[in-house]
């Protein structure tokens, strides 16, 4: 690609610091994994963080520690990445979709307390595209309820809700750093948690099911190898460190792409500026009008690709993928909202280091296929 849809954004820091844990006798289980584990959750403003192989192993660890299982029903949303309801499958618990707000792209609270039955345990919440959901009406209801809540904060580092971090506000909540992500660690994942428990689970689970006060070989739990290396964790201190600088250029960028679609007729733009919130900038995503059809969206992505600019169509909705069709009987119109903004969405090439020119170039070859319908 030209330009590509994203790139990492990696410093010199940050190849040293990798090439003194390979210089180093511990390459895994080792002192950056602890250091990176406390920065986080310094960062995100909770008592405990666990780092693991990728966003996908962490809920799914958040899942067991909460002890959700077969039967178990958890709200969560149709609109983001398949994972989010895939960690409950894992554990055969039910995702329940509830529709999202067209505005945000998040779950619909309003819809939330419609959709719990006698066998509703937790809520899963993902915080779309890096926008906050909106965490206190949701928490309302789940303390109402008595059900646990899951952040999956993948997309989210940096955001905040009422002057608190993502992920920090519900039971547990998971970050990603997969190298599309604000940072990255190449591949891998946060959880973090005031509660000492779920804390205590999910450091022994990631690692075998090996108890921290047992012996190498005893394994009480049926675990997992959902570690991360200090290779990795060498890589995240460093990007941390970086991170309000990394939010701050995102949000730039964001604001450069809206000054420069403002007035196209045939777009609707991501909000930039909301009353209680901050948004932690993963990707920039516009929304074709009602005039649209999907496969004029589609048609629109793959000449932007032919011309050589990166796009994405984020996110197809979780309960049409094929599986979930072939196994729940889910159909064309179950959640209508997230399937309106599915077919109209269109991710823009969005990364650190994009240049004006680069984004005058998307913006004026999108604006050209816009304007050929």
């Amino acid at each position: 690609m030209k330009i590509p849809l994203a790139a990492p954004d990696i410093s010199e820091n940050e190849i040293n610091a990798v090439v003194e844990v390979l210089r180093s006798p511990r390459l895994s289980l080792g002192p950056k994994l602890k250091e990176f584990e406390h920065s986080v959750a310094e960062y995100a403003g909770t008592k405990h963080a666990v780092a693991v192989n990728s966003g996908t192993s962490g809920l799914h660890l958040c899942v067991r520690a909460l002890g959700l299982k077969a039967g178990d029903e958890v709200i969560t949303t149709p609109f983001s990445f398949i994972a989010s309801a895939n960690v409950l499958l894992y554990e055969k618990a039910l995702p329940v979709f509830v529709d999202i707000d067209l505005k945000t792209l998040n779950i619909d609270a309003n819809k939330i307390e419609g959709a719990i039955t006698a066998k509703t345990r937790a809520i899963v919440i993902v915080h779309v595209f890096g926008r906050p959901a909106p965490m206190r009406e949701i928490m309302e209801i789940a303390d109402r309820y008595n059900l646990k809540v899951i952040e999956d904060a993948c997309e989210a580092i940096g955001a905040e809700y009422e002057n608190r971090r993502a992920a920090s506000i519900g039971d547990a909540g998971v970050f990603a750093f997969y190298p599309n992500k604000q940072i990255t660690t190449g591949e891998g994942g946060m959880i973090v948690t005031n509660d000492d428990s779920i804390a205590e689970q999910a450091e022994m689970l990631r690692n075998q099911g090996r108890d921290a006060s047992s012996e190498w070989f005893e394994h009480i739990e049926l675990g997992y190898n959902y570690r991360l290396s200090d290779i990795n964790c060498a890589l995240g201190i460093e990007q941390l460190k970086r991170l309000e600088f990394i939010l701050n250029q995102r949000e730039s960028i964001a604001r450069k792409y809206n000054a420069r679609l403002l007035n196209n007729p045939h777009l609707i733009l991501p909000d930039i500026d909301f009353s209680n919130g901050r948004n932690s900038w993963f990707v920039y995503v516009v929304r074709l009008k009602e005039n649209f059809t999907r496969a004029r969206r589609d048609s629109i992505v793959g000449e932007m690709i032919r011309a050589g600019i990166g796009c994405g169509r984020y996110f197809a909705p979780i309960h049409l993928q094929p599986f979930y069709v072939k196994t729940f009987g889910f159909k064309p119109g179950d959640f209508p909202v997230a399937e309106h903004a599915a077919e109209r969405v269109i991710a823009l090439p969005f990364f650190n280091r994009i240049t004006n020119e680069q984004i005058e170039e998307v913006c004026a070859t999108l604006e050209k296929l816009c304007n050929q319908q």
